[in-house]
């Protein structure tokens, strides 16, 4: 009886949920909404779709924003809410970009295999964040600066698209065109892709705002 009421608790997702965790789930709900515009826009071809996408992922980071200010502000956090901040972000900032550039015409082999980078970097990137989050606060509570680009500056990527879009620069007329290689596709544009997830797995120091 004595060893019953001394056993440790089950983990209980409910009871480990605090108020900054709802709005991370927030920055989650719009990535993958995101994912679903632009599954919309393949399969109707009506643009306004990819717009939805695009819009989703700004909501996104303002969520992405707040549930660390809340957590801040209400002294509030967890190992728990760390990983479901990264979860959310690699959704909405890593794999969302990504369709939301192959919705747009990036779909050549190439194009594929540098989209593919691209989250694995961002993957990668989160990953090394929440192992070194502790060295890199310096003993504080908050990390003082950043290694490697964040990889909410995926957000830039979403703005070009969005303008590509709003010019009707999709699929066939994409800006800079397309270039064949050993028989496979490559939009240019993609590059730019390449270069965001290097930079986010570089070590680069950025200071955190």
């Amino acid at each position: 009886m004595l060893w019953a009421m001394n056993r440790p608790k089950p983990f209980s997702m409910i009871r480990e949920f605090h108020l900054a965790d709802w709005f991370t789930l927030g920055n989650a709900f719009c990535g993958v909404g995101a994912l679903f515009a632009v599954m919309s826009y393949l399969q109707s071809g009506e643009v306004q779709h990819l717009f939805y996408a695009c819009a989703l992922i700004p909501a996104a980071l303002v969520f992405d924003v707040l549930d660390g200010r809340i957590a801040r502000w209400r002294q509030q956090s967890s190992a728990m809410g760390r990983e479901l901040d990264s979860l959310a972000d690699i959704i909405s900032f890593g794999v969302a970009p990504a369709v939301i550039a192959y919705g747009c015409g990036m779909q050549g082999l190439y194009d594929r295999i540098i989209l593919v980078f691209f989250v694995a970097c961002g993957v990668s990137r989160l990953a090394r964040f929440n192992i070194t989050a502790e060295k890199l606060s310096e003993g504080g509570d908050k990390v003082k600066y950043f290694e490697g680009t964040p990889i909410p500056t995926s957000l830039a990527l979403v703005l070009v698209l969005w303008v590509a879009a709003a010019q009707g620069a999709l699929g066939d007329q994409l800006w800079l065109g397309e270039l064949k290689l050993a028989g496979f596709t490559l939009h240019p544009l993609v590059l730019m892709f390449a270069v965001s997830g290097s930079l986010m797995v570089s070590r680069i120091r950025i200071p955190k705002l």
